[in-house]
């Protein structure tokens, strides 16, 4: 090399080492529910980046297979996932991954739920059914869960303990409150989905 050009050296494995020490974990969540409950909405309103979204509009072809009742505002639709990324601390980023609600598009939850160590299962207070696949799914799976009840228009005419019972949620799952389209409320929703992790974590290993 001529002058003071110099070869960059490659990194020790000290280094490397440092480096892998001070990176933070990340950890996959699926955000999941039923059609029109809010997935993408909580995806976007949280994600520190600008979503990966994946929606189409819904058209006259869906007509006899998408079931609008209660949503007939809605004019889109998630046909693969939704993608975000939210840091929680200093070590610790959460990658999101918005569910399809459609019926048609299930398929692919197998593939989104590989790696991911919980979930958070959105329920639309007007239409409960529409989350019971969700919930059945976490279930048989053994994936961790926190059912988040999505208060549209920012309203929650039903206490925590009577959507728990309509579900016939057993009480070691979490039933939160929200606005997915508030970030600190969609924040608190995923902080409490991780203390539950940890402390899953945390009591198996003392076991």
């Amino acid at each position: 090399m001529a002058g003071s050009e110099r070869v960059a050296e490659a990194p020790t494995a000290s280094a490397r080492s440092t480096a892998r020490s001070t990176a933070p974990d990340a950890v996959k969540i699926l955000i999941a529910g039923g059609f029109g409950v809010g997935k993408t909405t909580m995806v976007g309103s949280v994600s520190e980046i600008a979503p990966l979204r994946t929606e189409e509009p819904l058209t006259a072809a869906g007509l006899d297979v998408d079931d609008l009742a209660g949503i007939e505002e809605k004019r889109a639709t998630t046909v693969a996932l939704d993608f975000g990324r939210i840091t929680i601390g200093r070590d610790l980023v959460l990658y999101l991954f918005g569910t399809p609600g459609q019926q048609r598009f299930w398929f692919m939850w197998n593939d989104l739920s590989i790696g991911a160590l919980g979930a958070v299962v959105l329920v639309d207070v007007r239409r409960p059914e529409s989350s019971f696949a969700a919930i059945d799914f976490f279930e048989r799976r053994g994936i961790p869960f926190v059912v988040a009840v999505n208060g549209f228009h920012g309203r929650h005419p039903y206490p925590a303990a009577e959507i728990r019972e309509a579900l016939a949620l057993p009480e070691h799952v979490q039933v939160l409150l929200c606005d997915a389209r508030e970030r600190t409320s969609s924040r608190d929703v995923l902080i409490a989905l991780i203390d539950q992790l940890i402390d899953a974590a945390t009591g198996a290993a003392a076991s």
